[in-house]
């Protein structure tokens, strides 16, 4: 879930509870916040767990807390936090810029799941960390650590996922971290996904993965091909994620503000672009409004 913030760039609260209630009512079966796309490396600390509070609040489903950073300690920390305030679990991302050994992420991430009983999903996104997590030192952690039970796979590589998935204890889960690549690691075994484009397309990753499902694999590529678009949209160098989800978003009607930098506000083409994306999105579900 992106992070809105006021028109002078203060985090907004009541517009997060808004969004995570809409975002529930609106085909997700839980949400992940102070992620990736929720620009959690410019939350301050008070911040992220004002958000923490204000989410896990305002909804039913589960909330995945992003408590994961560069620092073992601060990321502890910030577990604990998350436990206190309800939340369902937390996103451990792979430590960034410090390009540690595989001995040190698995520490790392071993000091995260001692910091509390919460399940831990692990966040492997070697292109903003730095670091490819291995399957190796994945599998290691799957096996030894109990509440260590997901991946957040956005590694780019469904191949080496589907041979994780094989070799992962019973239980363990993954889910695809990149939005083009979730049809693909459907096939290699993937159970959901966390999503960028599903701020706007969540009702129709659920009809993909019923589709995947029920073994209708053209209506499950059909599905997304109507999605592409949106990939497209999502992320790109002059407008990277998630710069255009917010501009989605303030389309629809929610207050959600403006990137902080170093992403900054959206360019002119995002703004433009957005309800071209929302409008084709909606032609192709006239069209095709579920699989014959």
């Amino acid at each position: 879930m992106i992070t809105p913030f006021d028109e002078n760039g203060a985090l907004d609260l009541d517009v997060a509870a808004q969004l995570a209630r809409h975002l529930q009512s609106n085909g997700h079966d839980g949400l992940v916040i102070a992620g990736t796309t929720g620009e959690a490396p410019v939350l301050d600390d008070d911040e992220r767990v004002s958000l923490f509070a204000a989410v896990i609040e305002a909804v039913t489903i589960p909330v995945v807390a992003g408590t994961g950073t560069n620092d073992t300690r601060h990321s502890v920390q910030m577990t604990k936090e998350a436990k206190a305030l309800g939340a369902a679990g937390v996103l451990a991302v792979c430590p960034y810029y410090n390009r540690p050994s595989q001995a040190g992420i698995a520490a790392h991430m071993r000091a995260i799941a001692d910091a509390s009983d919460l399940p831990v999903m692990i966040y492997d996104i070697p292109v903003r960390s730095g670091r490819k997590i291995s399957t190796a030192t994945l599998l290691e952690l799957a096996n030894d650590v109990p509440n260590v039970v997901a991946l957040k796979d956005a590694a780019g590589n469904p191949g080496e996922t589907a041979a994780l998935i094989s070799a992962a204890p019973h239980g363990f889960e993954v889910y695809s971290g990149d939005d083009g690549l979730t049809l693909p690691l459907l096939a290699s075994g993937i159970v959901g996904t966390v999503g960028v484009a599903t701020h706007w397309t969540a009702d129709d990753h659920q009809l993909m993965f019923d589709l995947w499902e029920k073994g209708d694999v053209v209506g499950a590529r059909l599905v997304n091909s109507r999605l592409l678009p949106s990939f497209a949209f999502e992320t790109g160098d002059d407008a990277p994620n998630p710069i255009p989800t917010k501009a989605m978003m303030r389309h629809l009607g929610f207050a959600v503000g403006q990137a902080r930098l170093p992403m900054g506000p959206a360019p002119a083409f995002v703004e433009e672009r957005a309800p071209e994306v929302l409008a084709d999105l909606q032609r192709w579900r006239d069209a095709y409004p579920e699989r014959p």
